[in-house]
């Protein structure tokens, strides 16, 4: 199993990583099935782990920029929109 998830995550080990790897894949093994164990027949799926919901603030519009404040630090401008480079060729 271990050659097998090496050659699918392209990695390359060493003997002696491979016996560490099998080592903590028989823990993991050994956990799931321990958790398997835990009667779960009356308990509700969980969509979060709390039942804190998101709280979002109320969208409103803020303070707003002017166009001749806006375009004060413009290099070129028309005096309503900002003139850039033509970067696009037909």
């Amino acid at each position: 199993m271990i050659n097998k998830l090496a050659q699918l995550s392209r990695l390359d080990f060493s003997d002696q990583e491979k016996a560490a790897i099998k080592t903590d894949l028989q823990r993991m093994i050994a956990f799931v099935q321990k958790m398997e164990e835990v009667d779960t027949e009356n308990v509700e799926p969980l969509l979060h782990i709390s039942g804190v919901k998101n709280v979002l603030r109320k969208d409103e519009a803020g303070g707003t920029v002017t166009v001749t404040d806006a375009l004060k630090n413009a290099v070129v401008n028309d005096g309503i929109f900002f003139k850039v480079p033509k970067v696009i060729k037909k």
